[in-house]
């Protein structure tokens, strides 16, 4: 045996002992595997992170609207707004899910984090900036697809790690998202009740919006660099060094085996990590759960706020102050966000825990129940002007309609978290008992299908609105 062949075999043991050893540290991570209060914490906050941005924008939709008043675009800004940040977001972590070649997650993570605070930053400077409407309109547009880049990056490589850590990690990562919707829900809530019980004038009204919006993109500035810190706190723990390290420096030295040998994996695959066959084959064998997290947010987006938001409170002329148009539908918001949270909540308890493919399928598409749930409440198209609920209005109860509300809530953050939860786990995913490997790409596969999912769903309301108004969503 030359010298060669014997510096082989010792390389090809390497290789095998190191796989072994990672595989043995990631099959470990089990439902019963209680990772330390601090990193948990950690996830919540990184969770929170990816959201805060997002929900500054559009907390502070009244500012930006003003700011491109006088514009050819005033009247749909928030279309453009939402649309744009919808399709790049979609579109990027479709790059990111699904690149031959990636960038250490820390790195991805990092690099991803500095540059949203930067691009909140600027969004809080323009406060004290002075910029004509349609310029204003160009910026703000491209601060939020630069954010919607920044954030699918980010998204992707935190998912990727977060599963690692295994089912206690994703958890709070989650609810930290689920988190933030409720705490923007309270704090439009409090602005929507200024609006309703002060008569201020516009320009002082404007400048109330300024103000606010710096609040808003300051706190946000500051949460994303407080992030950052805690990400770094993450890389330092023992947990991050002993799973994570090992595992995502094990793809390179498998290309270099298949370098040698110039072979393909024993499953008819590529062992690259992101080759086109194995991304293929994992989608095949996890098409249950990936169907499964993309049609919870179908469902949701489809009513959710095109449809739920024009849903009137039956007391009219309004008899509270909650009964009025405006706190009305603040308050609904609250109570998804409420039950959103509550729902990633209920997979810690084992009564609620569901893991099998085809009843988190099932329990996925009987969600489609709520859409004409919804249409039976107060319902009044977007054209129209206030009034008293219609004679076929089957719902009459603003409590029913609450009721709804926090249950569409809860089942939206129930089943994607434990979806979520499920996919990546070798203990809760049959398929991954053999293929511990596939761990980060199954993780990363089904986030972008739940952003697939919001996307189709947004596009989908507008069919929804457009049937049941009878108008055009795109003028309306």
């Amino acid at each position: 045996m030359t010298n060669a062949e014997i510096n082989g075999l010792d390389d090809s043991t390497m290789i095998s002992e190191t796989e072994e050893r990672i595989h043995e540290r990631v099959l470990s991570i089990g439902d019963d595997m209680k990772l330390p209060v601090s990193v948990r914490f950690i996830s919540f906050i990184l969770g929170a992170a990816v959201l805060l941005p997002w929900n500054a924008l559009i907390i502070a939709i009244d500012y930006l609207t003003s700011r491109v008043k006088g514009s050819p675009f005033h009247s749909a800004f928030a279309s453009y707004l939402s649309l744009s940040f919808l399709v790049a977001n979609f579109f990027f972590l479709a790059h990111a899910t699904f690149a031959p070649n990636r960038m250490a997650s820390a790195r991805v993570i990092r690099l991803t984090l500095c540059a949203i605070a930067v691009l909140n930053l600027l969004l809080a400077l323009t406060t004290f900036i002075t910029l004509p409407p349609t310029l204003f309109f160009l910026f703000a547009i491209l601060n939020g697809i630069a954010q919607a880049a920044a954030g699918s990056y980010n998204q992707c490589s935190l998912i990727a790690v977060i599963s690692l850590l295994g089912p206690t990690a994703i958890q709070p990562l989650f609810s930290g998202q689920a988190a933030v919707g409720v705490l923007f829900s309270l704090v439009q809530i409090l602005t929507s009740t200024a609006g309703v019980t002060t008569n201020e004038s516009g320009d002082t009204n404007s400048k109330a919006a300024a103000r606010s919006a710096f609040l808003f993109f300051g706190i946000s500035t500051l949460f994303i660099l407080f992030s950052i810190f805690m990400h770094a706190r993450l890389v330092d723990t023992t947990e991050y060094r002993t799973i994570v390290v090992p595992f995502e420096k094990k793809p390179a030295i498998v290309s270099l085996e298949e370098e040698r040998q110039a072979l393909v994996g024993s499953n008819g695959y590529s062992d690259s990590p992101n080759s086109k066959p194995r991304m293929l084959h994992v989608i095949k064998k996890n098409a249950r759960y990936n169907f499964a997290v993309a049609y919870v947010f179908v469902a949701t987006l489809a009513v959710f706020p095109a449809i739920t938001s024009f849903i009137r409170s039956v007391q009219y002329p309004p008899t509270t102050l909650f009964t009025h148009p405006l706190l009305f539908t603040a308050l609904h918001f609250l109570m998804f966000n409420l039950g959103d949270l509550i729902g990633r909540y209920l997979p810690l308890i084992p009564l609620f825990q569901v893991w099998d493919s085809y009843t988190l399928l099932s329990l996925s598409l009987s969600r489609t129940i709520f859409i004409p749930l919804f249409l039976a409440c107060n319902f009044q198209a977007p054209s129209s002007p206030p009034g008293p609920p219609e004679a076929n209005v089957i719902i009459g109860s603003d409590f029913i309609f609450f009721l709804i509300m926090l249950l569409f809530g809860a089942s939206n953050g129930y089943l994607s978290t434990l979806v979520m939860m499920a996919v990546p786990s070798p203990q809760r995913n049959p398929w991954l008992r053999h293929n511990p490997k596939d761990i980060e790409i199954s993780a990363t596969i089904a986030q972008f299908c739940l952003i697939g999912g919001l996307a189709f769903g947004s596009f989908l309301s507008f069919g929804v609105t457009a049937f049941v108004c009878s108008c055009n969503p795109f003028t309306t």
